[in-house]
């Protein structure tokens, strides 16, 4: 693309109002090193003035990988027979939000496996409010569990909960039928946004980035999708192929420093789009280069969400290939990463639950 084409570009979606999604498109689609730092710095001189230099941790707590989806990029899908199922007790899901409160991490995120058996309600609402008990109640505490009912939602708020992230993974109805042949129903996934929202949760959503197929046109409409919903949180990563997936085994000419392109262009997109949301900079940044997460937060990013999980667990709770820290312990990841954003010249919150400031202007600031 022209120079002249990519700076009206990123005038337009920078003033904030008209946007179009040819403008998302043309910056997503940046490959000129200049352009990409036009437009990283842009959308870090935005982040700067509406959240500050400050990096939130969230302390992740990968929960157990049984899940009742088959999705066909998941390295945990259903009928992946080929790894060692686990689910984490209620001691050990303790053991490690002590550990992140110890730490200073002002937030926790339980991740695990979709699942809607009313067993696995009744032990997450436990979780919560074993985890609440244990640290005081200072702790925010992010939810990543999938598809639920409303009643399901309300029950887990009431117990503990305060944000809630949903991925969509895709925008595009057709791709996200392809991507999940058991559950085609787009809308009924978009649905539980509403729910989440209507029982005051801080609402979260991403999409996978670089799909096999995937144009830059529908990523513009995953973009312009969060800001119709004008959702709070942001979680999102670069699609990184499994081996034991349909979808990873059958594909070919994967390309890193392509999908990193793309993952930190994402970033920056997001935040000219919804300036005052928390972004997260995934492990998948990290996979693709070493330095992955730190070029998400010079890219716009505020949100890192380091992984608390026993090392033993870690292995069977891939996602994709190539999870990097699975032999780094929590200490390790803690030390590496407050040196590494230090370095950037900015700070860690550490203590603070780090609030985005869209939720705060709901009136959803979260107290102990």
């Amino acid at each position: 693309m022209t120079s002249a084409a990519f700076q009206q570009a990123l005038a337009r979606v920078g003033d904030g109002d008209d946007i179009r999604a040819e403008d998302l498109a043309t910056l997503l689609g940046a490959v000129a090193p200049d352009q990409i730092a036009a437009l990283h710095e842009a959308a870090y001189a935005v982040k700067v003035r509406e959240v500050g230099k400050v990096v939130y941790f969230r302390g992740l707590i990968e929960l157990g990988n049984l899940c009742v989806r088959d999705c066909v990029y998941c390295g945990i899908r259903r009928d992946n027979t080929i790894i060692e199922r686990f689910t984490l007790s209620l001691d050990e899901i303790v053991q490690g939000a002590r550990l992140a409160h110890e730490f200073g991490y002002g937030s926790l995120v339980l991740q695990g496996g979709e699942r809607e058996d009313e067993a696995h309600t009744d032990f997450i609402a436990e979780a919560l409010e074993k985890i609440h008990q244990a640290t005081g109640g200072e702790l925010a505490i992010t939810l990543s569990l999938g598809e639920q009912t409303r009643e399901v939602y309300r029950r887990w708020r009431q117990a503990g909960a305060h944000r809630y992230l949903l991925r969509m993974e895709t925008t595009d109805h057709n791709l996200y039928a392809e991507l999940h042949p058991d559950r085609t129903d787009w809308e009924a996934r978009r649905r539980c946004l509403d729910y989440l929202r209507e029982e005051e949760y801080h609402v979260g959503t991403g999409v996978m980035i670089g799909l096999p197929g995937q144009s830059l046109a529908q990523m513009a409409q995953d973009l312009l999708f969060y800001r119709a919903q004008d959702v709070d949180m942001i979680g999102m990563g670069p699609y990184i192929p499994h081996e034991d997936t349909p979808l990873g085994h059958h594909f070919a000419g994967f390309d890193a420093h392509r999908q990193l392109r793309l993952g930190l262009n994402m970033i920056a997109c997001t935040r000219l789009l919804l300036p005052d949301a928390n972004i997260a900079s995934t492990t998948a940044l990290q996979a693709l280069d070493p330095h992955g997460r730190e070029q998400g937060l010079l890219a716009g990013a505020n949100v890192i969400m380091p992984n608390v999980t026993d090392t033993r667990h870690r292995a069977s709770y891939q996602l994709y290939n190539g999870k990097p820290g699975l032999q780094e312990n929590a200490p390790e990841t803690r030390a590496r990463l407050d040196a590494e954003i230090t370095a950037l010249g900015e700070t860690v919150g550490y203590g603070q639950r780090g609030d985005a400031p869209r939720a705060v202007k709901r009136g959803l600031a979260i107290r102990p």
